[in-house]
């Protein structure tokens, strides 16, 4: 969600799409990193992928792992970050 300041209702950024592993969905995020472009970063615990969200996009895209739980080279393990930041 993003709240610009004074508003009454927030705007989903990411996901809002209700938990799941397709690329508007999320299940358990564990870390959010925004770049100066806007772009949105998350550690998508369950899913084990980490994705990306440019500014207004729809949906996000899968920039590492999605492919299960391991310890492959196009794996992760329930990704998150120093203090839950990416």
């Amino acid at each position: 969600m993003k709240w610009m300041e004074g508003a009454k209702q927030g705007i989903v950024v990411a996901g809002g799409q209700g938990q799941g592993n397709d690329l508007t969905q999320l299940s358990y995020p564990r870390g959010v990193v925004v770049d100066q472009l806007g772009t949105v970063y998350v550690a998508d615990g369950w899913n084990d992928r980490i994705m990306r969200w440019p500014k207004g996009a729809t949906q996000g895209s899968v920039i590492v792992g999605g492919n299960g739980s391991g310890e492959q080279l196009n794996q992760l393990n329930w990704p998150f970050g120093k203090e839950g930041i990416l």
